[in-house]
């Protein structure tokens, strides 16, 4: 009769349905007598404003989704640029390296591990071209030193031999200290290539550092008094031990004070201290001469580099003692450096690593 009896969907108990809705459902027989009608959910009909909402949803969605895909295509087209933009430059500009352009930059333009990449391209870079015009600049100044003392002992071998000048002594005697000048460069420059190419051999040992200073000034004494230069030592309190080279380091100490008598005047003094700074031992050398600008003590030790180019070589030497003396502070994992003002005087400090 039309009267739900068993609730579910959206009907309840007592509903009384329409006749069109019972036809749509379905029998329940029992030997063939119905004895009810099975009623299921069927979607209630929707009025124009709900489609016209579906329909705003649906466009809404496929033009989201077209825009996302868009958007997509343009960030991905930015993103790859941007990554494959640093690389192009990389790439360029190793191949203008590889053709003996040094000196590349790339622009860093991030933080990431891109922009490391590039950082460090730049650093190497500039130390290959700075290795470069050095080893340029080494091979010129090579060049000029060792044309100077070929060309006087040519010149005055020349000169006696044409009957210019008379075969006296004092003529082979400039000719012999040329030769001498010319030997002891081209031996500097075999310890510093020996040197550079880690070849430079090195007998390292436990040395008491305040006994080997103390032999080195006592051999400097009597040169220093000719010059009437005090040399004055001031030994650290305790004893210092360290792994080293006697031979090499003493050497170091030896250019230095070569170049302390040189430029030190009389009645002036050059003062020697060591002490024990933490894990490091530290020696000072002291002069009381005329010093250079902080500029010029930070190139003191470069390859021929002389702070005063108007200096005679013979009185300023070949410009490599105090290469050479970088180069073994360096092979004993030490370091050295120079720290002067004009009218002050010139302070040399070693610092070695402690021998515990």
């Amino acid at each position: 009769n039309g009267v739900i009896i068993v609730p579910g969907l959206r009907y309840v108990v007592g509903e009384t349905v329409s006749t069109d809705t019972l036809k749509a459902g379905t029998q329940i027989q029992v030997e063939n007598e119905t004895v009810g009608i099975l009623l299921f959910d069927t979607a209630p009909d929707r009025n124009p404003m709900e489609d016209e909402f579906i329909h705003r949803i649906s466009n809404s969605i496929f033009l989201s989704g077209i825009g996302t895909v868009i958007l997509a295509l343009i960030l991905g087209t930015i993103l790859s640029r941007t990554i494959t933009r640093p690389i192009r430059e990389l790439t360029s500009a190793t191949h203008k390296m590889a053709d003996g352009n040094f000196g590349q930059q790339v622009p860093v333009r991030s933080r990431d591990e891109i922009g490391e990449l590039a950082s460090s391209f730049n650093k190497m870079n500039n130390d290959l071209a700075r290795s470069f015009n050095l080893r340029k600049q080494m091979t010129a100044d090579i060049a000029h030193e060792l044309r100077t003392p070929l060309s006087l002992i040519i010149g005055h071998a020349e000169a006696v031999h044409d009957g210019v000048l008379p075969p006296s002594a004092e003529n082979f005697e400039i000719i012999r200290e040329e030769a001498e000048r010319l030997e002891q460069l081209v031996n500097d420059l075999r310890t510093l290539s020996l040197a550079d190419a880690g070849e430079l051999s090195v007998d390292f040992q436990p040395v008491d550092v305040n006994k080997l200073l103390g032999d080195i000034q006592t051999h400097y004494l009597t040169p220093f008094n000719q010059k009437r230069i005090a040399l004055n030592l001031e030994p650290a309190s305790d004893i210092l031990s360290a792994n080293l080279d006697p031979i090499r380091f003493s050497q170091v100490v030896t250019n230095i004070l070569e170049n302390a008598l040189r430029y030190t005047p009389e009645n002036g003094r050059v003062d020697i201290s060591a002490k024990q700074n933490n894990d490091q031992i530290e020696i000072i050398i002291q002069d009381s001469g005329q010093g250079v600008t902080p500029e010029e003590a930070a190139h003191l030790f470069d390859r021929f580099y002389r702070a005063d180019e108007s200096r005679n070589r013979n009185d300023g030497g070949s410009g490599l003692g105090l290469a050479i003396a970088k180069s073994i502070i360096e092979m004993h994992k030490g370091k050295i450096w120079a720290e002067s003002e004009t009218g002050k005087g010139l302070r040399v400090v070693i610092v070695l690593p402690l021998m515990k």
